[in-house]
């Protein structure tokens, strides 16, 4: 683990750093409440500004001149769409990653075109109206069956652990066939890649080395996934991966590997840590959660992009910029980093109105949860929206008088996960 250092002033060619604090561990150790009052003073005063590197649990650099802090939507959206400026083949994460881990693990999200392109016209392939029917068929079926385990495992039991991360897990396993002697431990290094800078998940372990095994451990699934779909292909996304073409092209084994390691942590995230943030916010708002179940069928599509919008479960991904380029005011340098922040964007004041109220209701609803548009659009935002339907459903009709209690949240930059929460009935 690195020291912390004092936060410099200055960069190296003298520029100011900004005085609001976005790069330290501190600040995304503090409440998503905490951190929006310094997203607002940014947003309302210098929407694009000047910060020093990260501190950085897994790669410092000292020769890392620091970022641009994107905070307000429509940059957001502007640095999303405009993929010729702002690429994405030198990382998307806040941290630094070793350029040997970034398409091991990140597949064509860490890609650019014409790479970009022909992966994801390929992978876009295997997500066919029948293939999305029977996963949509299967996660009904799972949602049912795990309310019914969270109800069977008696009020006061961790909400986290026994529905939220399940469904996920159930669903990417019906997806691509991972067999159920896997499932859990392929949850579990998902769990890692996006937990390696929380100190308590750490427990004293090397965040790097717990990166690359977790990486590995799911590239020998993958890889054996492969071979048996090639020799027994059958009704699942892993074998239309693998005989999946588009221009004469298909997945390389490297290719898929990384698209699994992507398939794991992005299938994992939005719907797990909104499933959370969900029910937490269903409980502390109880008129919003009367005004659901009311009309359930009706209300749940519009409900779903609200919950989406409160629970903003990915804060932050970057991009490098290509050229210079003024955005918001502020120049840009060719080579110079730019991050965008997902939960200041989905706190704008310009966009929502009222955004620090939760409202089922709110139509219309142009929230980033799933990015800011462009080439990167999370492909699979219909299966976490499907998951949520079927998921709140369950939780609403099951058990009615579900309530949550306090969460216990995961220290860091990228997903704002929760780590436990007592539920009660």
């Amino acid at each position: 683990m690195t020291v912390t250092t004092p936060t410099p002033t200055i960069d190296p060619s003298g520029r100011s750093y900004d005085p609001v604090d976005l790069s330290s561990r501190a600040f995304w150790a503090t409440t998503a409440a905490d951190r929006e009052r310094s997203f607002a003073q940014l947003r309302a005063e210098r929407p694009v500004s000047w910060h020093p590197p990260v501190e950085d649990a897994l790669m410092p650099d000292p020769a890392d001149p620091g970022f641009w802090a994107v905070t307000r939507h429509a940059d957001i959206v502007e640095v999303s769409r405009n993929s010729e400026v702002f690429l994405s083949g030198k990382g998307v994460l806040f941290e630094n990653v070793p350029e040997e881990l970034l398409e091991a693990s990140q597949s064509f999200l860490a890609m650019d075109p014409p790479r970009h392109t022909l992966i994801r016209k390929v992978v876009h392939a295997a997500f066919t109206p029948r293939q999305v029917r029977r996963i949509e068929d299967s996660i009904k079926a799972n949602a049912r069956d795990i309310v019914s385990e969270l109800r069977a495992a008696g009020s006061g039991v961790d909400f986290v652990s026994h529905c939220a991360k399940e469904l996920p897990v159930r669903t990417l396993s019906d997806m691509v066939g991972i067999p159920a002697s896997e499932r859990h431990a392929v949850a579990d290094a998902a769990d890692a890649l996006v937990s390696w800078g929380d100190e308590e998940y750490l427990a004293g372990r090397n965040p790097l080395e717990v990166l690359v095994s977790s990486q590995m451990y799911l590239h020998q699934v993958a890889l054996s996934l492969a071979a048996e779909r090639r020799e027994n292909p059958g009704d699942d996304l892993f074998s239309a991966l693998v005989h999946a073409e588009v221009e004469g092209a298909r997945l390389t084994d490297a290719e898929i590997a990384a698209f699994f390691v992507l398939l794991a942590v992005a299938g994992n995230d939005t719907t797990r840590q909104t499933t959370s943030h969900g029910m937490k916010a269903l409980t502390d708002h109880p008129e919003q959660r009367a005004w659901l179940t009311a009309s359930f069928e009706d209300r749940i599509g519009v409900a779903v992009e609200e919950l989406i919008r409160w629970a903003s479960p990915v804060m932050t991904f970057r991009r490098t910029a290509a050229t210079d380029y003024v955005l918001g005011g502020a120049q840009i340098a060719a080579g110079e980093k730019v991050v965008m922040f997902y939960s200041s964007g989905n706190q704008d004041t310009a966009v929502f109105d009222h955004p620090e109220r939760f409202d089922l209701s709110r139509d219309p609803n142009p929230h980033i949860g799933f990015g800011g548009g462009g080439r990167h659009f999370c492909l699979g935002a219909h299966v976490a929206r499907a998951q949520l339907r079927a998921i709140f459903d369950e939780l609403l009709t099951q058990i009615p008088d579900l309530q949550a209690g306090e969460p216990s949240y995961v220290a860091g930059n990228f997903i704002h996960a929760v780590r436990r929460m007592p539920v009660t009935w």
